[in-house]
């Protein structure tokens, strides 16, 4: 039985054919291949991710944290037949955010199957069914047309304009209602 604020017992989550795991420090070499991919460091930002151990720190600075301290975070999307990562969706909190923002990304070979939205759809309703979230955000820049569609397609509507601190790219925001 699953109370708010409390996961799932082993912290796994299903969908009809994608498996959504916590990424724990095993999942290095993926976080490192999918952070350096043009298309993520296009569309989402490039985390200087250089090497298989820094990839390991962000996961153990950045991701490992909030997974602890709020018992959601960022989960690797992993196929149920043929048990292959595919990519990460997750529910964040953002600096220069006051909503938790959904974000997902996958390995451009998996794009275009239904997999971000079927992950993120789940990974939504978790947030809010299971931690009690009230509101979900989403950013996204200005010309990433297909990850505007999909946040749309998942109840999010465009609110306004946003810069993030520290950066200086116009984004565009989405909120729940």
């Amino acid at each position: 039985m699953s109370l708010k604020n409390q996961p799932e017992e082993n912290n796994f989550y299903e969908t009809e054919r994608l498996i959504l795991r916590p990424i724990s420090l095993d999942d290095r070499e993926f976080i490192f291949d999918l952070y350096n991919r043009p298309k993520f460091i296009q569309f989402i930002g490039d985390r200087h991710l250089k090497t298989i151990l820094d990839a390991e720190n962000y996961i153990k600075n950045r991701f490992l944290p909030q997974l602890e301290r709020l018992g959601y975070g960022n989960y690797l999307v992993v196929t149920k037949g043929e048990n292959k990562k595919v990519g990460a969706v997750g529910i964040f909190e953002r600096e220069g955010l006051d909503v938790v923002d959904i974000g997902f990304s996958l390995l451009d070979e998996f794009e275009g199957k239904g997999y971000a939205y079927e992950a993120a759809i789940k990974v939504k309703s978790i947030g809010m069914d299971e931690f009690g979230l009230k509101k979900i955000s989403a950013i996204t820049s200005k010309d990433n047309f297909s990850s505007q569609k999909l946040i749309e397609k998942l109840g999010l509507k465009f609110q306004k304009y946003i810069t993030l601190p520290d950066d200086n790219e116009e984004l565009r925001y989405y909120e729940t209602e």
